[in-house]
C-alpha cells in the first residue's frame, strides 16, 4: 500500500468500492435476486403445476413443475439480468423497479419508496437563479 494511502491517524483513505458490492452467487445473480427469481418462479411453476396435476390425477407433477420452473426462472432469469444490469450501477435494478411499480400502480409506490423517487420530466437547468 502506498504511504499516500494512509492518513496521520493510521486509518486508510482508499478503499476499494467492490467491499460495499453484494456478491454475485450463480449466473449474474446476488442473493437478494436469486431469491426474487427463483421466489416468482416457484409461484408460476405452483400456477402451472395445479392444473397439471388435477388434469393428470397425479399430485407429483405439482413439486416437478416447481422445480423445473425454478431451473428455468434462474437460468433463463439470471441470463436475462446480467444482460439488463451490465455496465450500470449496482442499485439499477432497484430503482427501475421501484420506478416502474410507482408510476404504474402510484398505490403501491408509497409502499416501496416511490415519494423519493424524482419523476418530474421537462427540461432541466444548472444555472444559479436569483432570489429576491
Amino acid at each position: 500500500m502506498a504511504d499516500q494511502d494512509i492518513r496521520p491517524d493510521g486509518t486508510v483513505a482508499f478503499l476499494p468500492h467492490r467491499l460495499n458490492r453484494h456478491p454475485v452467487v450463480v449466473r449474474g445473480l446476488t442473493a437478494d435476486e436469486l431469491w426474487v427469481c427463483a421466489g416468482l418462479s416457484a409461484a408460476m411453476g405452483f400456477g402451472a403445476g395445479v392444473p397439471l396435476a388435477l388434469a393428470f390425477s397425479k399430485i407429483a407433477l405439482l413439486p416437478t413443475a416447481i422445480v423445473v420452473a425454478i431451473a428455468i426462472g434462474v437460468f433463463g432469469g439470471g441470463s436475462a439480468l446480467r444482460r439488463l444490469k451490465r455496465g450500470r450501477p449496482d442499485t439499477w435494478l432497484y430503482r427501475q423497479l421501484q420506478w416502474r411499480l410507482t408510476s404504474r400502480q402510484p398505490l403501491l409506490g408509497r409502499f416501496v419508496g416511490g415519494r423519493q423517487l424524482v419523476t418530474r420530466s421537462g427540461y432541466w437547468t444548472t444555472r444559479r437563479s436569483r432570489t429576491p
